[in-house]
C-alpha cells in the first residue's frame, strides 16, 4: 500500500508537468550555450555596447507594454475602469506565461485572468483576444512589407499593394456583416464556429476598432524599431538584415511552433530573417548573428521581467 506522499507523487508531476518542461529546456539550451560559445563571449557583445544603449532599449519595451496595456483597457472599458493597474499586472503575467510557456499554452491565462480579475466571460476574453492576435499578426506582416517593397524592382506596384494590405483591417471591420453572413453561409459547420468568436470579439464600434488598430500598429513599430537598432548595434549588417532578424524573431514569437521561453525558436527567427534580408553566409558573419539573435532574445526576456515585477509593485501600492 502506498502511503499518501508517494501517492501524491503522480499528480504532482502532472500538474507541473508543464513548468518542467519549461525549466528542462531552458538549462539544456543554456548548456548548449556554454558549451557552443561560452556566455561571457555572448555577453561580451553587451560590453562593446554600452550600459546606456541597453538600458534605453530596456525603458522603450517596457513602455510597449503600458501601451498592449492601454489597448486592452479601451477594449474592455466598463469592466477594467479604475483599474488600470490591476490590468497591467494581468497583461504582464499573461505576455510572461506566454513566453515561458510552450507552443503558446500561455495565452489560455489572459481569459483565465480576466474572468477572476474583472469578470469578463471566458468566450469573450477568448474572442478578444484571437481579434487582437490578427492584429498584432497584421502589423507585423506590414512591417516585413516594408522592407520587401524597398527591395522590390517595382517599387511603384509593390508600395501599393502594400497600402492595400495596410488598409486591409478597416476595410475587413467596414464590411464585416456581411462578410460574416457570407462566411456563415459558404463555411463548413466546424469553420462557422470560428467566425463567430470573431464577432463576438471585434470592438463595439469604428472608433474602438481605430484606437485599438493604430496602437497595435505603433507598439509593434516602436518594438521593431528597438530590435532592428540592437542588432545594429551587435554589427548585424546590412540594416536590411537587423531589419528582417527582428520581423523574424516577433514571428517566431506569434506562430504556433514557439518553445518554452522561446530559446532556439526565437533567435532560430531572427538568423533566418537577417539571412533572407541579406545577412553574410561568411562564417565570421554568421557567428556574429548567432550571438546577437542570443542576446536580442535575452533583452526580450528582461524587458519581459521588469515588466512583470512593475505590474506587481503598482498593482500592490495601489492595493
Amino acid at each position: 500500500m502506498k502511503t499518501p506522499m508517494v501517492a501524491s507523487r503522480p499528480s504532482w508531476f502532472i500538474r507541473n508537468r508543464m513548468t518542467l518542461l519549461t525549466l528542462s529546456v531552458v538549462v539544456a539550451y543554456a548548456a548548449f550555450i556554454e558549451w557552443f560559445w561560452g556566455w561571457g563571449s555572448i555577453l561580451a557583445q553587451w560590453g562593446k555596447v554600452g550600459v546606456f544603449p541597453i538600458i534605453f532599449a530596456l525603458v522603450l519595451l517596457t513602455g510597449t507594454y503600458f501601451l498592449r496595456t492601454w489597448r486592452i483597457y479601451d477594449y474592455f472599458p466598463k469592466e477594467t475602469a479604475g483599474h488600470f493597474a490591476a490590468l497591467f499586472r494581468v497583461t504582464q503575467i499573461h505576455n510572461l506565461l506566454n513566453i515561458m510557456m510552450p507552443f503558446r499554452t500561455g495565452e489560455t491565462s489572459f481569459p483565465v485572468l480576466m474572468r477572476s480579475e474583472f469578470g469578463i466571460p471566458i468566450a469573450r476574453g477568448t474572442s478578444a483576444l484571437f481579434v487582437m492576435r490578427l492584429l498584432d499578426l497584421h502589423a507585423l506582416l506590414v512591417a516585413a512589407g516594408v522592407g520587401l517593397a524597398l527591395a522590390s524592382p517595382h517599387r511603384a506596384l509593390a508600395w501599393v499593394l502594400w497600402a492595400a494590405f495596410l488598409v486591409l483591417p478597416v476595410i475587413g471591420f467596414a464590411l464585416r456583416r456581411p462578410l460574416i453572413r457570407f462566411a456563415a453561409g459558404v463555411l463548413p459547420k466546424k469553420v462557422q464556429g470560428l467566425v463567430h468568436e470573431i464577432e463576438r470579439g471585434l470592438p463595439v464600434d469604428a472608433g474602438a476598432f481605430a484606437r485599438a488598430w493604430m496602437t497595435t500598429l505603433v507598439n509593434w513599430l516602436v518594438k521593431v524599431a528597438v530590435l532592428v537598432w540592437a542588432l545594429s548595434l551587435m554589427n548585424v549588417s546590412p540594416l536590411s538584415a537587423s531589419f528582417g532578424g527582428a520581423l523574424g524573431g516577433e514571428l517566431s514569437s506569434v506562430l504556433p511552433v514557439h518553445a518554452p521561453g522561446g530559446v532556439g525558436t526565437y533567435p532560430a527567427g531572427i538568423t533566418a530573417g537577417a539571412i533572407a534580408f541579406g545577412a553574410s553566409g561568411k562564417k565570421a558573419a554568421l557567428d556574429n548573428l548567432a550571438q546577437a539573435s542570443i542576446n536580442t532574445h535575452l533583452l526580450i526576456i528582461v524587458s519581459s521581467l521588469i515588466g512583470t515585477a512593475l505590474g506587481l509593485l503598482v498593482s500592490r501600492k495601489r492595493n
